[in-house]
């Protein structure tokens, strides 16, 4: 069985008989997400759709709109958690090496 390597910058422009070598970049990544699935967002955008679609129409008409509410809603909640997650998460730089063969 075959394991793959990793590589640190310590490894950086090391060169392989193959022609290959070791490239490490700079990349930001998100940290400290507590809800990275956004339930929370979705949950609440879903219960505030409902209740708005709810109020909409009468019969069967009340109940699609309940229920097209309650999508929407938890949709946009989503949207929004993931909005803000991304403006107020901690954001950090991590050096990442690969082997490449170019």
């Amino acid at each position: 069985m075959a394991s793959a390597q990793t590589y640190g910058p310590e490894d950086e422009g090391r060169r392989f008989s193959d022609g290959s070598r070791v490239v490490c970049e700079e990349v930001e990544v998100a940290r400290d997400t507590k809800d990275p699935n956004r339930i929370a967002g979705t949950a609440t955008g879903a219960v505030i759709g409902g209740l708005l679609g709810n109020q909409v129409g009468g019969g069967k008409g009340k109940k699609l709109a309940t229920v097209g509410g309650a999508v929407a809603g938890g949709a946009i909640g989503r949207n929004v958690q993931g909005n803000n997650q991304e403006r107020r998460g901690q954001r950090v730089v991590e050096t990442r090496c690969e082997r490449v063969w170019r």
